[in-house]
């Protein structure tokens, strides 16, 4: 049965989705270098509006998010979608992941183990998709080898495309999961109550 107070939640939580997809999709304009990596390795921390969104709302909540930001983005893609659809399956691993177990139990050390394990699926994740997707992608525009070069002029151990993966697209999308998750940690406490209107 639907109570007013079950719609006026569902009339919120569809909102606060909108304006956290919204601020996620400008973040992702917000690119910063990735270190040890060619000009062309770029991250940015849009994910962290939708971590918010799955701690506060749930997972699916978090997917829909990452789904919006991504599918905003197909209005200006320059890869034909095929980067859009490897950050959604970056970006909702790490927030399904940490916003799933979260949810079992809502408790400061329960949301510290959400976002580490949501950072290792994130950067499991973002090596399969830099392995199959993006560098395939990327050979499009520079031959494999020439590739594999511009990421061992930084660490000299990367000689071929698996090391890529495993030597950089993992480690630092861990360490980005692990940034947001933290920064979460700082300011979800406060931001939860202006999400839930319970200030």
């Amino acid at each position: 049965m639907y109570t007013a107070s079950t719609t006026k939640m569902s009339v919120r939580t569809i909102t606060m989705a909108a304006l956290l997809s919204a601020i996620s999709y400008i973040l992702a304009f917000l690119e910063f270098p990735v270190p040890l990596s060619p000009s062309f390795a770029r991250m940015d921390f849009s994910d962290f509006p939708a971590l918010i969104g799955a701690f506060a709302f749930g997972p699916i909540i978090g997917v829909l998010i990452e789904l919006i930001k991504n599918a905003l983005q197909l209005l200006s893609t320059s890869t034909g979608g095929i980067g859009e659809l490897a950050n959604f399956l970056m970006g909702a691993s790490f927030v399904f992941t940490a916003g799933a177990l979260y949810e079992q139990h809502k408790t400061k050390r329960m949301a510290w183990i959400a976002g580490i394990t949501g950072s290792i699926a994130m950067g499991a994740v973002a090596a399969i998709t830099n392995y199959f997707i993006l560098l395939p992608l990327f050979e499009q525009f520079m031959p494999l080898e020439q590739l594999i070069a511009s990421f061992g002029e930084f660490l000299p151990f990367i000689r071929t495309k698996l090391d890529v993966v495993l030597y950089n697209a993992f480690p630092f999308n861990l360490i980005k999961g692990l940034i947001i998750s933290v920064v979460t940690m700082l300011v979800y406490k406060r931001l939860r109550s202006v999400l839930k209107g319970t200030v």
